[in-house]
């Protein structure tokens, strides 16, 4: 049986895979900050729910990547985990 990473390897080999992954990287990576956030402020996916004024299911939605949140929303994650949101444009490369 494969691993996760060669399988992830051999997709990764199509053009057209590699294009529409890269083009997910943003978002990957602002996923990955959400969840550092809440890793470095000791809190489980329940407390930071409970510290937003919502439910669990709504953190796990938002860490998955599967929800469009509101700055609102993103403001409550962000104040819960001890954190401020900071937006930046930036030029591309």
């Amino acid at each position: 049986m494969k691993s996760h990473e060669d399988f992830k390897a051999e997709l990764l080999e199509d053009p057209e895979v590699r294009r529409e992954y890269d083009q997910l990287a943003p978002e990957f990576e602002f996923i990955q900050t959400l969840v550092s956030a809440r890793s470095q402020a000791g809190l489980s996916q329940a407390e930071v729910a409970r510290r937003m004024g919502t439910t669990q299911s709504v953190v796990v939605r938002l860490e998955g990547g599967r929800t469009a949140p509101t700055w609102k929303t993103l403001t409550r994650y962000a104040e819960a985990t001890g954190r401020r949101i900071r937006l930046q444009l930036e030029e591309r490369q």
